[in-house]
């Protein structure tokens, strides 16, 4: 495992513990205490996004993406390699790209906006959260490129 796939791994795993701990904490101040804070349950809400869009390029460095494996299983190496590169190209990299360039202005403007929640008590900068976005798709090409890299390495047996 590389560098990246690790440091991807780690910050999935990182996210995922603060998640779980912010919505415990949560429940406990909610059902202990009978009381509950806007910003800790936006605070789950923003981990676990940043949590599942940061997954994503992890997901795909370990080849655990979503497929029709009924049909792909069956495949030999070379052909499921083939499907790989086409799916990176055909699917990947056209929607990442898309999303990376609305997504780097769509954060830009909640940031010059001072973009916060709308409601009381909860989270401000929502140019952070909207940022993770482009972040996270960024990061998606690269596993991308990683993961064509290991298919093609594939076409060359």
């Amino acid at each position: 495992m590389d560098k990246y796939t690790k440091w991807l791994e780690n910050l999935t795993i990182g996210l995922l513990l603060l998640t779980i701990f912010t919505i415990f904490i949560d429940v406990v101040l909610r059902y202990a205490f009978n009381n509950s804070s806007i910003t800790i349950q936006e605070m789950g809400w923003h981990l676990f996004s940043a949590m599942f869009l940061l997954g994503i390029s992890y997901t795909l460095q370990n080849d655990a993406h979503v497929r029709v494996d009924i049909f792909y299983a069956n495949l030999s190496v070379k052909r499921q390699a083939w499907i790989n590169l086409i799916g990176f190209v055909i699917f990947v990299l056209p929607i990442s790209v898309l999303i990376i360039y609305n997504g780097v202005d769509f954060s830009y403007q909640a940031f010059l906006l001072n973009e916060q929640s709308g409601d009381p008590g909860g989270l401000p900068y929502r140019f952070i959260i909207k940022g993770v976005i482009p972040l996270s798709f960024i990061l998606l090409i690269m596993s991308g490129l990683i993961f064509v890299r290991n298919n093609l390495k594939k076409l060359k047996l």
